[in-house]
């Protein structure tokens, strides 16, 4: 059977595993060591070459996942964005990149790429057009990320990639939030897909990595930078990573659903001015998310009403955690403006909406009864403090 003919759940569980050849063990064994044989062997191993036993079949599962050729594994995130960045852009090159971008992510191109004297243009929107219109002669790359951290916008992800296409440029997207559980970016004709394999490959809150899919070829020219920078992730971090994707099409099919349920009944609060998912019909993109994506996530925003304060209201919170990351079994809320976004000035994260008031909320696999009731009593500690003050 082929591994194209595979469903989700069993890609998730078996694709990339490693036999227990000795034991007959009914999980991937782990190849802890960081030096191996280099005579009369076809591969030379080494843990900064991303190509130990545990390293190597690992990324055949995020690749399966992606439908893609290949893929590679990570230290974090912004290891796997840098180094896909700096593989395809040099001095004198021009990259487009999405405004609504990950906060590590522009500070790491407006911080780092000057020195590199590597060219780039922030789009003004997220339509096609706004891509278009920031297209440069040395442009070589373009960058998106659907739907965006923290305002949950949605691109034209086949859009863009026939724009990029009819001018010769690479695409690559950031994935984080949708996850090839709920959209595959590959089925659009994008070239190179990366994720904080931390959020929802993890998915338990207790692992930093990232990852990379693309075909051999891209995979290749990756590599080729990345085994100089030493991004690789260790053999123990790996099998914990491999363990937890066996369940990642349970976890983000349950948190989807509930995340859809939740922002439905916030819609409707009177506590809450607004709230952004693309599962929504008020979503300004609602249609387009609909026609790119199987799921609608399960990340969201929203915006207290006036005088309400975010952070005291986070503090009355008794289950849902108030939490730096997200994608973790378990609920959490946070600022973008004091978390992800913090490397940006107030300028910047206004610009782009990102008010000091908002607040992302990464749903869990809680009830959906339990949730409501947790928001539900830390907005009445906070509306009473109001009034008593």
């Amino acid at each position: 059977m082929s591994k194209k003919e595979f469903g989700l759940n069993t890609i998730c569980t078996h694709v990339g595993e490693i036999g227990d050849e000795q034991f007959k063990g009914a999980v991937s064994p782990i190849y802890m060591a960081s030096s191996y044989a280099f005579l009369d062997v076809d591969v030379k191993r080494y843990p900064r070459y991303f190509n130990t036993p545990n390293q190597e079949h690992l990324a055949k599962k995020v690749a399966a996942l992606e439908r893609t050729e290949s893929a590679m594994i990570f230290a974090s995130g912004m290891a796997a964005i840098s180094h896909m960045f700096l593989a395809f852009l040099k001095s004198g090159d021009h990259i487009v990149v999405q405004n609504t971008l990950y906060g590590g992510a522009s500070n790491f191109i407006r911080e780092e790429f000057p020195k590199l004297k590597i060219e780039f243009t922030f789009t003004d929107g997220y339509d096609v057009k706004d891509f278009e219109a920031a297209i440069q002669p040395n442009t070589k790359l373009i960058h998106i990320e659907t739907p965006s951290n923290p305002l949950l916008t949605i691109t034209d992800i086949k859009g863009v990639s026939n724009l990029a296409r009819s001018k010769g440029i690479i695409t690559s997207i950031d994935n984080t939030f949708a996850t090839p559980i709920n959209q595959r970016p590959a089925d659009f004709g994008i070239d190179l897909i990366m994720h904080s394999a931390t959020k929802y490959f993890g998915g338990h809150s207790d692992i930093c990595a990232g990852a990379v899919a693309a075909s051999e070829e891209h995979i290749k020219r990756i590599w080729n930078i990345s085994k100089n920078l030493g991004g690789s992730l260790s053999d123990f971090t790996v099998w914990m990573l491999e363990r937890s994707m066996k369940t990642m099409g349970l976890r983000v099919k349950t948190q989807t659903r509930a995340a859809k349920k939740m922002a439905r009944w916030l819609e409707s609060h009177k506590a809450i001015k607004k709230v952004y998912y693309p599962g929504l019909k008020s979503h300004p993109q609602y249609e387009l998310a609909k026609s790119q994506m199987r799921g609608y996530g399960a990340m969201l925003s929203f915006e207290l009403m006036d005088g309400v304060d975010s952070v005291a209201f986070q503090k009355a919170l008794q289950l849902i955690k108030p939490s730096m990351s997200l994608a973790g079994i378990e609920s959490t809320m946070l600022n973008p403006a004091k978390t992800s976004h913090a490397l940006l000035s107030q300028k910047e994260r206004e610009d782009i909406g990102i008010g000091d008031g908002l607040i992302r909320f990464s749903v869990g696999i809680e009830a959906v009864r339990d949730l409501k009731a947790d928001i539900e009593q830390a907005m009445e500690k906070v509306m009473n403090s109001r009034q008593e003050a």
